[in-house]
């Protein structure tokens, strides 16, 4: 299965009109900069998709930083962008991987099939010097219906079962860096630590230079998991998490599930445990 494509294969099929690209572009910390980004410079024909306006929805006491969007919300956005059920959905971020892969996550939720990160980002785009513009296009409404895919959202009641159960069948994998995971550094949520049980593979091990790396690569990482066990991913807020959902599905795990509220919404709830380094829970 594959979960992207590179810049040249976009080259090529920039004038398809049965591909949309996804111009996903973000900084954390500056709202508005992605957007700016864009109006300055983007793939010919790209539609910008905003982490916090489209990919997420309003903050509430739970939920977390980056709660998931409304379904409607996103469908109309969707729909105004031209995509339908059979547009091929090309994603992409400067070259995080990280919001492109949040776009992704999403809609493999909404039961679109046909969605893809380009690989290396808009860096890459641009370093192999082919076009860029500020045009803003437009497109026809397209009707977008939606399937949701239930098989890969894990709940909070999910993840709290795991942990107060001492669930052994399922893997909790913390996707922050590991100075977050050990609790020695927390710049934004409410208490350091982590999610009792959960270990730590920081997404970024997942990516070397904004590209995803091989399945073989991937499957190093994660070699002390076994194929078979379910496994449920998250990080800060459901975003971060995404790209190693994508490592693990890449490296032939199947049952991977992201807990979309994530430390952040774990911590909201002032009752549940956490976990730091050399501390009990």
């Amino acid at each position: 299965m594959h979960y992207q494509v590179d810049s040249k294969w976009l080259k090529d099929h920039l004038v398809d009109r049965n591909v949309r690209i996804i111009d996903c572009t973000y900084k954390l910390g500056e709202p508005e900069a992605g957007r700016a980004q864009y109006e300055q410079a983007h793939i010919p024909g790209a539609v910008y998709f905003d982490l916090e306006k489209d990919l997420s929805g309003a903050v509430e006491t739970h939920g977390g930083r980056h709660p998931l969007p409304k379904q409607d919300q996103l469908k109309k956005k969707l729909e105004e962008s031209g995509i339908c059920n059979d547009t091929i959905l090309i994603a992409y971020d400067s070259k995080e991987g990280a919001y492109a892969s949040r776009f992704w996550w999403l809609l493999k939720y909404l039961g679109h099939e046909k969605v893809y990160i380009l690989n290396g980002g808009f860096q890459a785009w641009k370093n192999a010097g082919y076009p860029v513009e500020h045009e803003i296009p437009k497109y026809d409404k397209a009707d977008f219906v939606i399937s949701v895919n239930k098989d890969i959202l894990a709940s909070y009641e999910d993840v709290k079962d795991i942990v107060l159960n001492g669930d052994q069948d399922t893997e909790l994998i913390d996707s922050r860096e590991q100075k977050r995971y050990l609790g020695i550094e927390e710049p934004i949520d409410r208490i350091a630590g982590h999610i009792p049980t959960a270990i730590n593979k920081p997404w970024m091990e997942g990516l070397e230079n904004g590209f995803f790396k091989s399945k073989t690569e991937q499957e190093n990482r994660f070699a002390d998991i076994a194929k078979n066990k379910p496994i449920i991913v998250y990080c800060g807020s459901g975003v971060t998490a995404t790209p190693n959902y994508i490592a693990l599905k890449k490296a032939g795990y199947s049952n991977v599930r992201l807990y979309a509220g994530s430390y952040s919404d774990w911590v909201s709830y002032e009752e549940n445990p956490v976990k730091k380094e050399n501390a009990g829970s």
